[in-house]
């Protein structure tokens, strides 16, 4: 009896451990949404890391975050780490900056290491402009993985919906 429950339990974990290894090999998380800003006003806030704390959904999960920057105070070459025990350890570089477009570098140290892109669209419609925020990279077997029983589109997109929709507040007001 015991050897039969032992034989299904390692099926059933060999069958999980072969169905992870299958997935995609890059994963991509994206949301977007309009926001009654030009685009100017909207980038502004995108490279400068410091303007962050304003409308990244992650500055409020942790008061307690450690904050680092360097490079310049905005624009290609500017760099912001930080640290937490709610929000993990990384570093961010803006990597490219143009009127329509913003590519950042971004690599969690903890609690897993990756290295991903994060880019942010700016798209003129009407009195609009559309942000796209977008992420992407490789997906090592362990994401592949624990994306299996975690739909990191929901977690990370919410997050990103969240991010939009603070952004919007600020871009949207008088002083934004």
């Amino acid at each position: 009896m015991i050897k039969s429950i032992l034989l299904v339990l390692a099926a059933a974990l060999g069958f999980v451990l072969l169905l992870a290894a299958f997935r995609p090999d890059t994963f991509r998380v994206e949301r977007s949404l309009a926001i009654k800003a030009p685009p100017e006003r909207i980038r502004a806030h995108l490279t400068d890391f410091r303007a962050w704390n304003a409308w990244s959904p992650w500055e409020r999960k942790d008061p307690q975050l450690k904050r680092s920057f360097a490079g310049g105070a905005a624009g290609v070459g500017a760099t912001y780490a930080w640290e937490s025990e709610v929000v993990g350890h990384g570093r961010m570089e803006i990597a490219e900056a143009t009127p329509s477009d913003v590519r950042i570098k971004i690599d969690f140290l903890k609690p897993f290491e990756c290295h991903n892109v994060v880019d942010f669209t700016l798209r003129r419609q009407g009195d609009a402009t559309v942000v796209r925020w977008a992420m992407h990279g490789p997906q090592p077997y362990f994401g592949k993985l624990v994306g299996l029983f975690m739909d990191m589109d929901r977690v990370v997109g919410r997050d990103f919906e969240q991010g939009l929709a603070a952004l919007k507040t600020v871009a949207e007001s008088r002083e934004g």
